[in-house]
């Protein structure tokens, strides 16, 4: 008999604190709201104009120096690992984080305060399975400050990891298996801490003006200053697990796999996160129906032309193969040697342009947001293409298929969209897109 899949959660019920921000030192209220399946974590900032909310996702990761920092646009939201570790170790898969300023209150430095706040508004399941990543071949990020994170296949979520401070000061190690009443027991509670010599480094790049030591614990060769006594001999390394918690969460997926580090920052679990997410378009790519037809779940050449402008040559859509969901579609292009681009791009070694690649994955999300908008009374413009990659060449007689999804959407004027084209299973090329719809 198959096992029951476990189900996505949200909070139960509006809860909010306050305090001092760590780094700002701004005094801000966090709030957390319940939010519909599928809906991840956001952080809303409620202290500018239109609210704007920020995904807690990898690819919005900004800056990752003695804290993480992720943003939309000019919008930023620092220092979010306390409470994306507490919120993904309690089980937390859908919420949204309201704060009036530009990043979390700090509490005492640990998730303990996070953790009281999901227990006050509770955890309610939701009608919809969880998201899983499932470990199936070893991972592992290595930098040139020693720190190492290794990803090895398993059927729970489990850490174990070994912390060492400048010449191996206060070496420590923990394993354990991340469940909510352990994460509340044994590492909610550690702490945030410093070495004393970076402390001014700190002050001089204008952070931590929030910070003291009812916040954080200091250490000063052999001494540990702190307002109370270590709440556990091995509260460093309890710490370092509590940020791996958080920066993992950014993959937006529960992980079942075994991460072993050793001396691990901020930066290495950015990168193991990446490398998570990267691996997962891979899987989700190869998973995806690969059986061109047309029909009510898609749109065939002549509809598609009835919605873009474009003509040949520059048409890079055969057709609409799916619509996935609302914001997702799969659009095809079959790729001949008769393609007028391959007379001068590499004769006698014909590959299809990058750039070409990318406007076949503009066309397709175009296609998905006049289809929202329903209308094709307007233009879409570029405004810019991020994360551009190439990975494989495209050679005539290749089969695209191109993947758009919609991340963001300002409006029926301006939108965002990941995109990624695939031939015989593999991602070729990839990019985020942000495009503007003007009137024709």
């Amino acid at each position: 008999m198959a096992a029951t899949p476990e189900l996505q959660q949200t909070v139960g019920k509006t809860a909010s604190f306050s305090g001092t921000a760590l780094h700002t030192g701004e005094k801000v209220t966090l709030k957390l709201h319940p939010a519909p399946v599928d809906h991840g974590i956001k952080f809303r900032r409620k202290d500018l104009q239109d609210e704007p909310t920020v995904d807690a996702s990898i690819e919005n990761l900004k800056t990752v120096e003695r804290a993480t920092t992720i943003g939309e646009g000019p919008v930023r939201v620092h220092t979010v690992e306390h409470v994306l570790a507490a919120l993904s170790a309690m089980g937390v898969d859908n919420a949204i984080v309201e704060m009036d300023a530009n990043e979390p209150p700090i509490g005492d430095g640990s998730a303990q305060p996070y953790v009281d706040l999901i227990k006050k508004a509770g955890v309610t399941a939701q009608e919809e399975p969880r998201k899983f990543f499932n470990v199936r071949d070893t991972m592992h990020v290595e930098s040139k400050t020693g720190a190492l994170i290794v990803l090895l296949p398993d059927d729970k979520f489990r850490i174990s990891c070994t912390q060492a401070g400048p010449n191996n000061r206060f070496a420590q190690f923990l394993s354990m298996e991340v469940t909510p009443a352990g994460f509340e027991r044994e590492i909610a509670p550690a702490r945030t801490f410093v070495f004393y010599e970076d402390v001014k480094p700190l002050m001089d790049k204008n952070l931590i003006k929030g910070g003291s030591l009812e916040n954080a614990i200091v250490v000063r060769g052999e001494a540990v200053l702190s307002k109370e006594p270590l709440r556990f001999a091995d509260e460093f390394v309890r710490h370092k697990i509590l940020d791996i918690i958080g920066d993992l969460a950014l993959v937006g997926r529960r992980i079942r796999g075994h991460v072993v580090a050793v001396k691990p920052s901020h930066a290495t679990n950015a990168q193991l996160a990446r490398s998570i997410t990267r691996e997962q378009t891979r899987r989700s790519a190869v998973a995806a129906p690969r059986t061109i037809s047309s029909g009510d779940g898609g749109l065939d050449t002549d509809q598609v032309m009835q919605i873009l402008p474009h003509r040949f040559p520059f048409l890079m859509v055969d057709r609409i193969i799916s619509f996935e969901t609302e914001t997702k579609c799969v659009g095809v292009k079959t790729v001949t040697i008769n393609e007028p681009f391959f007379q001068g791009h590499f004769p006698g070694h014909p590959v299809m342009p990058g750039v070409l690649q990318v406007e076949a994955m503009a066309q397709v999300a175009s296609i998905l947001l006049f289809k929202l908008a329903k209308t094709t009374s307007r233009i879409g413009y570029f405004m810019s293409a991020d994360e551009v990659k190439f990975r494989k060449p495209v050679l005539p007689g290749d089969t695209i298929f191109i993947h758009a999804e919609l991340t963001k959407s300002r409006g029926e004027r301006l939108a965002k969209a990941k995109c990624h084209c695939v031939v015989n299973d593999a991602i070729v090329s990839e990019a985020e897109l942000m495009f503007t719809f003007l009137d024709k």
